[in-house]
């Protein structure tokens, strides 16, 4: 048993976090109406390059508001990819609609167009795309096959902030886009999410939703929610956006480690980046083929365990589980979302693994190989 404990994330906490937070406890602007909440949603939006930042309180929350917002309910269908966190597929049925699964594209992991067009229906009233394991989606073919259908795009970008298509931040691709602060997230408010859009209406019905659906105070116009972000988890946002670009590019760079210390292991993929994108590999992720490796991605993990190395293994098939079920088309095939939840594996990729553990990490995968060979 080794001593050693490296996790799968951690969040960066320092001195600008804890200063803002204090500042805000004496001030007492620790509710959602605080003014820091607005200046983390301004930050957001000019870092993005967007027109509306509305912070809510979970990454879920801002799925629900958005497919609220958007007017989906009871009789439409919305496209979710197979292979993602459920929250998309919950918030779809949450709202009335029938979410309709869609397998992913081998090569990078993502909502597959080809699939996506032969899915499609009269009820068919929206696409969520989501950026799995931080590599972004072919926008360009899902945007021509939502205007060519007349379909709303929902970019969930819970995992990718930062990543890019063909050189522009996704989030700036859809008619709504969503982002988590989760603790394991690129940058974090502990909980928290944040809607983004350049559709001034919408931005103003994701707003009256995520306060009571209350205009003015007490007189509520529609049904809404308290959804909003605390000035406490703001003041977070703020301090985190300072170090974002810096928190990616230490995503990228451990990225690069891991590549160069498991490219020649057989039966070992590598996290894909196509020439078109830029991924942020918000978790540094592999494949494991336990034909040519040697073992399987689960006896990896124990091996790893044993050498106080945390591991995930990828989401589960949303079509396998048991609350979608009665969504599922029994002609309609999920190969590459089954191959690669059976095989996939998140390795420790938060800010504050240094390269040295990186390197740790990727040598007891490769020591791993060598004593299955003997």
């Amino acid at each position: 048993m080794n001593s050693k404990k490296i996790p799968v994330a951690s969040p960066e906490i320092g001195e600008e976090e804890k200063e803002l937070l204090l500042k805000v406890l004496e001030e007492g602007w620790i509710s959602g109406i605080s003014p820091y909440v607005k200046e983390f949603e301004n930050l957001f939006s000019s870092w993005l390059g967007v027109k509306h930042s509305i912070a809510v309180s979970s990454g879920t929350a801002a799925l629900h508001l958005a497919l609220l917002a958007l007017g989906i309910g009871s009789g439409d269908e919305v496209i979710v990819p197979d292979l993602t966190f459920a929250a998309p597929a919950n918030m779809v049925v949450a709202v009335g609609a029938k979410p309709i699964f869609v397998d992913i594209t081998r090569d990078y992991w993502c909502i597959d167009p080809e699939q996506v067009r032969k899915i499609i229906t009269p009820r068919t009233k929206a696409i969520i795309v989501v950026h799995l394991y931080g590599h972004p989606a072919r926008m360009n073919e899902i945007m021509e096959i939502a205007e060519k259908n007349g379909l709303y795009i929902i970019e969930d970008c819970a995992e990718a902030h930062g990543a890019e298509f063909m050189g522009k931040k996704v989030s700036t691709f859809g008619h709504v886009s969503v982002f988590s602060f989760y603790a394991n997230k690129v940058i974090t408010t502990g909980e928290g999410g944040m809607v983004v859009t350049n559709e001034d209406e919408l931005a103003d019905k994701v707003r009256l939703i995520r306060e009571h659906g209350m205009r003015p105070r007490y007189w509520h116009i529609v049904l809404g929610f308290n959804y909003r972000m605390t000035g406490l988890q703001a003041a977070l946002g703020i301090a985190q956006m300072k170090k974002i670009d810096r928190l990616i590019q230490r995503k990228r760079e451990i990225a690069k480690i891991y590549a160069e210390v498991l490219k020649d292991v057989p039966g070992i993929e590598l996290h894909p980046e196509m020439l078109w994108a830029k991924c942020i590999f918000w978790l540094y992720s592999i494949i494991i083929d336990p034909h040519k490796f040697g073992t399987d991605r689960d006896s990896v993990m124990e091996y790893l365990a044993r050498y106080g190395i945390e591991t995930r293994s990828f989401f589960y098939p949303l079509h396998i589980m048991s609350p979608y079920k009665q969504y599922i088309n029994k002609n309609t095939r999920y190969e590459v979302s089954e191959y690669l939840s059976k095989h996939g594996l998140n390795l420790p990729s938060g800010p504050k693994i240094d390269d040295e553990d990186v390197v740790y990490v990727a040598e007891t995968i490769k020591r791993l190989y060598s004593e299955l060979q003997t």
